[in-house]
């Protein structure tokens, strides 16, 4: 592992530069009309914060809401690169389907999902693994990132990327991701030249629909940081399923300065410009409008406005979620109604798909064994 981590810093400029090749074979090929579809998954980790709502969810709703056709799927598949409880993961699977329906995901209009249900998602990675390298993927910083931690890697973790290709491809769809994506999202673009030009034009290049809002919301207890559930602290992110006492004394708690005055400086105060940030993604509000209605506060009454505003947004949100999460049973059926509406479309592809690879005409097999048998 260690010699592909070295050989990944060479090898990758010989991989851009077949990819950028690529492209421009990419512009000559025939011009196909492909449904407008967007993808979106998040895996079934537990509770959801605000930067996983405002990076994610909030913006596949807007998607549905614009008349996309929007697929969303738990990537439980993706959760298991790392070691899983098997009854927690069903459960989280649940939870995350009931948060997914409480935060505004409607099952009827949107494909909502389970991952691992779908095979051909790991049957179409088989063949992407085969025209894609190691050092390919040990570039990417999300793996070394994720495989510093660890004393054995998972082939899981480190293929992961071509899993995450094979479900935006199966589908044939575009993605709104962060930024700290867009590399993974360049190795689908990659894999779609490659494959096209081998085998002939099957995927349409995955356009990304970048999400500014997940890169404004930032850990409460160190502003420099994502917001994440990763965080030792419990008191750096705000969870979707907090109590409002709990939702309270976490913004009380947020890291800010000793300037008392309410002023966004998102490189000089960056804790008081992630409060505001929060605050203007709830209401729709310019950071300046914010500012201007702040006059007169300091940075401790300030909290105590902005998470009357939290309480009031994620009490709703919170009591669906709970609402939801009791009747399992019902939980179960709309993924299992996702699931078939996703295997509808995925069978569509992955018949394409094997056609090309592997070839499906008889005739040609009859006119080889004839062939044979005429020398024999």
């Amino acid at each position: 592992m260690l010699k592909i981590l070295r050989a990944a810093a060479r090898l990758e400029r010989t991989c851009a530069a077949k990819s950028e090749g690529l492209r421009k074979c990419s512009s000559q090929a025939t011009q196909i009309k492909y449904p407008k579809r967007i993808f979106s998954g998040i895996q079934p980790t537990g509770s959801v914060h605000l930067g996983n709502y405002f990076g994610a969810i909030w913006r596949w709703v807007e998607l549905q809401n614009s008349s996309e056709a929007v697929l969303c799927s738990i990537a439980d598949l993706h959760s298991i690169t790392l070691p899983q409880n098997p009854q927690k993961l069903r459960e989280n699977t649940l939870l995350m389907t009931a948060t997914l329906i409480a935060c505004g995901i409607d099952y009827k209009r949107s494909i909502l999902f389970q991952q691992s249900k779908v095979p051909m998602h790991t049957e179409l990675c088989w063949i992407l693994g085969s025209i894609t390298t190691m050092a390919r993927l040990a570039h990417l910083p999300q793996f070394k990132e994720k495989s510093e931690s660890l004393k054995n890697v998972p082939l899981g973790l480190y293929i992961y990327p071509v899993l995450q290709t094979a479900d935006i491809l199966l589908y044939k769809t575009h993605v709104p991701v962060g930024q700290d994506q867009a590399q993974h999202i360049q190795l689908a673009q990659d894999l779609v030249q490659i494959f096209n030009r081998q085998f002939g034009q099957t995927f349409p290049v995955p356009r990304t629909l970048i999400n500014g809002p997940s890169q404004r919301i930032k850990s409460l207890r160190d502003p420099t940081k994502k917001m994440s559930k990763s965080h030792t602290d419990s008191k750096s992110r705000l969870n979707l399923l907090d109590e409002p006492d709990e939702l309270l004394e976490k913004v009380k708690k947020a890291v800010t300065d000793f300037t008392s005055e309410v002023t966004y400086d998102p490189e000089k105060r960056p804790g008081v410009a992630n409060l505001i940030n929060i605050h203007s993604l709830f209401t729709g509000q310019t950071t300046e409008e914010i500012c201007k209605e702040a006059v007169g506060l300091n940075t401790g009454q300030y909290k105590l406005k902005l998470a009357d505003i939290v309480i009031e947004k994620l009490s709703p949100i919170r009591k669906d979620i709970l609402r939801l999460t009791r009747e399992p049973a019902y939980l179960d059926e709309v993924l299992k109604e996702g699931t078939e509406r996703a295997i509808e479309l995925a069978t569509s592809c992955w018949t394409e798909v094997t056609e090309k690879v592997f070839g499906n005409d008889i005739q040609d097999v009859k006119n080889i064994v004839k062939t044979y048998s005429r020398k024999i």
